[in-house]
């Protein structure tokens, strides 16, 4: 059946071989029907039969349902993460008084899994995301899955959505690992069962345009002593009223300001940040209130390969317009040019385009998680 579907997407009775279809349902005339049809054509069977139907060039940063999701629990009676299982993608049930939906116990990552010129499937730097996970947890006082349990499910729940992973350059399949208090629990304490849930959607080649954006300087993202610098799951909606408010005068996002002085950068609402001024590439210390990316470290490897002095250091609003450059960093935008900053009604516009620091990285960093460019670093693992 899948044979007759691959067959069918190029051909018809424009196409001169229509009528040799049923002499090519046995399989030893496969190979020469493929070879009678174009490169192009090839390409277009081989994906009807072995991708889901998306339109693929039409893909953003939004949920598009797949077929699977890996569930693990951690049990009071067995006081450890066990028995993983795939499941059907779709909702998933829980107590009224659970810590997640009661008190916000609960933490998520976020990675992706590119698809290499050769079909092949490649994952990058999971190992950074379970122990991200796993200092989380720490901090909110939860149970996380050892590093190859992270990996394991990672992996399981990709090869079971392997349809939905798009083709070679035209998006990725988002992996979005979810840990979870899932206990009974109507006292203010930490929950006695958790529950770990990986899924994943196809998504576009990084969020789409330039980004626009305005300083924040009345609501603070984090303070010291929070949970800024862990991917808490309380850390984002406190955020949206500004946002929201923002985006409707046509700014991309915000950038926050430090709650301590007001006067040092931290990061917008869910990327760090960078500025280039010569040949130094600066960006916010991460102390507790900002998230240690994995975007972001790796960028920082690549542009000290490439010669840039790179520092970590607090950076005082002032010093953001006198930059050369400026870019952002994270798993949904990759590598993103800021096209201007407005703080306090001043606008400073920034350097764009092909020659831009951030367009080489944002090319080296894509090369290498799929594959184009040989990883010499050792970030990505084939699972396919």
């Amino acid at each position: 059946m899948i044979l007759l579907q691959s067959l069918t997407c190029t051909v018809s009775k424009q196409n001169p071989i229509w009528f040799l279809l049923p002499i090519f349902l046995s399989s030893t005339k496969l190979t020469f029907l493929m070879t009678s049809l174009s490169k192009q054509e090839q390409v277009e069977c081989r994906e009807k039969a072995d991708y889901a139907n998306v339109n693929w060039d039409e893909l953003g940063f939004a949920l598009t349902k797949t077929d699977y999701m890996y569930v693990m629990k951690f049990t009071e009676e067995e006081q450890m993460f066990c028995n993983g299982t795939l499941t059907r993608f779709g909702n998933i049930q829980m107590c009224p008084s659970s810590g997640i939906l009661n008190y916000g116990q609960g933490l998520f990552e976020g990675l992706k899994a590119y698809r290499k010129e050769d079909e092949g499937i490649l994952l990058f730097r999971t190992e950074e995301n379970a122990l991200r996970m796993k200092v989380g947890a720490d901090r909110m006082c939860m149970p996380s899955p050892t590093v190859d349990q992270f990996i394991d499910a990672v992996k399981k729940t990709v090869l079971a959505n392997k349809r939905w992973v798009p083709p070679h350059g035209r998006g990725s399949l988002y992996i979005r690992p979810l840990l979870m208090g899932t206990g009974r629990n109507l006292e203010v304490k930490p929950s006695s069962e958790y529950t770990f849930l990986v899924y994943a959607s196809p998504v576009g080649n990084g969020l789409k345009g330039v980004l626009n954006l305005m300083v924040e300087d009345n609501v603070h993202r984090a303070t010291p002593g929070g949970t800024g610098g862990i991917k808490a799951v309380t850390n984002y909606s406190p955020i949206y009223k500004p946002l929201t408010e923002a985006k409707a005068k046509g700014f991309s996002d915000l950038l926050y300001l430090d709650a301590l002085t007001g006067s040092n950068i931290e990061e917008c609402s869910g990327c760090n940040i960078f500025i280039l001024k010569g040949n130094v590439i600066s960006t916010p210390t991460t102390h507790g209130t900002i998230l240690p990316g994995i975007t972001r470290k790796s960028i920082m490897e690549i542009a000290s390969g490439f010669g840039y002095q790179v520092e970590e250091r607090a950076i005082p609003i002032k010093e953001v317009f006198d930059a050369e450059e400026v870019f952002c960093t994270g798993t949904a935008m990759i590598v993103k040019s800021v096209a201007s900053i407005t703080y306090q009604g001043k606008r400073i516009e920034y350097k764009l385009g092909a020659e831009t620091l951030a367009q080489k990285l944002h090319a080296t960093l894509t090369g290498i998680q799929t594959g184009v460019i040989e990883d010499k670093l050792g970030w990505t693992m084939v699972i396919d």
